[in-house]
C-alpha cells in the first residue's frame, strides 16, 4: 500500500516506506551523433528512457507514467508489455492498483468532516469509536486522530504480506484486520515516535464510517472521486477482486526469478490504507486539485501540509497528515504519497507551480528498482 519497506498495499517506501515523490539527481541526456550518411533518429526524452531503463535493465514487465510539464501540457508514456506471457502492449494510461495512495484519500474525508465540525483532529480516537481501541500499551483515550493521520500513535502493524499473497482473493473485514493490530504491544507512546503504520488509517476509514453512516468506499466516491471527475478511479465494493478497465497485469518475483501474477485479488486487507484503483492521469489530478485548494478549505489543507520528519522514508521527507513531502535535486519539494500492492508500485508528486508526475511499475520493486523509480520521478520535475 505504500511504500518500499515494508512493502504492502499499505505503506510507503523506501528505508522503510515508499511514499511517493523521489528525491535524485536527474540524469543528462547524451547528444546523438550525426553522420554525413544519416542523422540518428530522435532520442526519446529524459522520461521514456527512465521508463525504457526500468524495463530494460531493472527487469519490471511494465512502466507507465503520466507527466505535466511547466508548459501545462499533459503526456502519457509506457514500456515493457502489458501481460508478460502474450507480450500484449501496455494499455496507454491503464488502470492500477495504487496501495497506499489511498491513504491520502481517506486522510481528506476526515479532514472534510473536520471543516464541518464533525471531527476533531485533536479529540482521541475513543470519542469516536468508544471502547473499541485497547491493548498491551494500546488506548484509545490517549490516542488523537492527527496522530492516525501522521503516524505517530504507535499502533502495530495488521498486515500480513506473507498471508495475503498466499491467500490473495480472500476478503478481510476491517474489524478482523483490526483485531490483528490489537493483539500486539504498542511500539511506542502517542506522540513519542514516528512509524509508518496501516492500522492508523484502518481506524481513520472507522471513524468515517461511524461519523457519517456510510460505507467508507461511498464517501471517498461521493466527496472526492465525483466531485473533481476522477472517471477511472473507484474504490473496490467488498468481494471485488478484479480491475474494471483496460490494464497491466501485476506481478511478483519469487526467488528463483519467475514471475506470480497478481492482478486479480480482494484488496480489503488494503481498505483505508491501500485499495484504491486509479490511473496516472487520475492520480496526479487528484494531487493538483488537492494541492489548489479544490477538496478543502485553507485552514484543513494546512493542517494537513504540516509535518514532522520521516527520516526513515529517506533523506528531508516529512509527513503531514497522509500526505508527503519529498525535496528535489530542482530545488523545492514536491508532495505526494505513492503505493505499493502485490502486483504494482506507484510513485509521483505534483510541485507548487504545478508540475506532476505519477510513475507505475507491475511488480514490487526491490530496493535498487525502488531507487530508479524515484530518481525517474525527480527528473520528469525537473527535467
Amino acid at each position: 500500500m505504500n511504500q518500499h519497506a515494508p512493502q504492502h498495499p499499505a505503506q510507503p517506501r523506501r528505508g522503510g516506506a515508499r511514499l511517493g515523490v523521489a528525491a535524485a539527481v536527474a540524469a543528462t541526456v547524451a547528444a546523438g551523433v550525426l553522420t554525413p550518411a544519416a542523422s540518428a533518429a530522435p532520442r526519446p526524452d529524459v522520461v521514456q528512457q527512465r521508463l525504457d531503463a526500468l524495463v530494460a535493465k531493472d527487469g519490471v514487465p511494465a512502466a507507465l507514467a503520466t507527466v505535466k510539464g511547466r508548459d501545462g501540457r499533459t503526456r502519457t508514456y509506457t514500456a515493457g508489455v502489458g501481460d508478460a506471457v502474450t507480450k500484449s502492449r501496455v494499455p496507454v494510461d491503464g488502470q492500477l492498483r495504487i496501495g497506499s495512495n489511498s491513504k491520502a484519500f481517506t486522510a481528506v474525508v476526515v479532514l472534510q468532516l473536520v471543516a464541518e465540525g464533525k471531527v476533531g483532529l485533536d479529540r482521541p480516537v475513543e470519542t469516536y469509536l468508544p471502547g473499541l481501541v485497547r491493548g498491551d500499551g494500546i488506548d484509545g483515550r490517549k490516542i488523537t486522530v492527527r496522530q492516525l493521520l501522521q503516524h505517530t500513535s504507535g499502533l502495530p502493524e495488521y498486515v500480513n504480506q506473507a498471508a495475503a499473497l498466499n491467500d490473495p482473493k480472500r476478503y478481510y473485514e476491517p474489524r478482523e484486520l483490526l483485531d490483528t493490530a490489537l493483539a500486539q504491544k504498542a511500539h511506542f507512546a502517542p506522540g513519542a515516535g514516528w512509524e509508518y503504520n496501516n492500522t492508523n488509517f484502518l481506524l481513520a476509514g472507522l471513524i468515517i464510517q461511524k461519523v457519517t453512516g456510510r460505507p467508507l468506499g461511498e464517501e471517498i466516491g461521493k466527496r472526492i472521486v465525483d466531485r473533481i471527475g476522477l472517471r477511472h478511479t473507484y474504490f473496490p465494493k467488498p468481494g471485488d477482486t478484479t480491475i474494471r478497465e483496460a490494464h497491466p497485469k501485476g506481478y511478483q518475483r519469487g526467488a528463483d526469478g519467475s514471475l506470480r501474477e497478481y492482478t486479480e485479488l480482494d484488496p480489503s486487507w488494503g481498505w483505508a490504507a491501500g485499495a484504491m484503483i486509479s490511473t496516472n492521469t487520475d492520480v496526479t489530478r487528484f494531487y493538483t486539485a488537492l494541492l489548489t485548494g479544490r477538496l478543502l478549505p485553507a485552514a484543513q489543507l494546512a493542517e494537513m501540509r504540516t509535518t514532522v520528519a520521516a527520516d526513515q522514508v529517506g533523506p528531508g521527507v516529512r509527513y503531514g497528515l497522509g500526505l508527503v513531502s519529498r525535496p528535489l535535486s530542482c530545488g523545492g519539494v514536491a508532495w505526494g504519497h505513492g503505493g505499493t500492492i502485490p502486483g504494482y508500485d506507484t510513485a509521483g508528486g505534483v510541485t507548487e507551480d504545478g508540475r506532476a508526475v505519477n510513475i507505475a511499475v507491475t511488480t514490487i520493486p526491490d530496493a535498487a528498482t525502488a531507487k530508479h523509480i524515484e530518481e525517474a520521478v525527480d527528473a520528469a520535475l525537473c527535467r
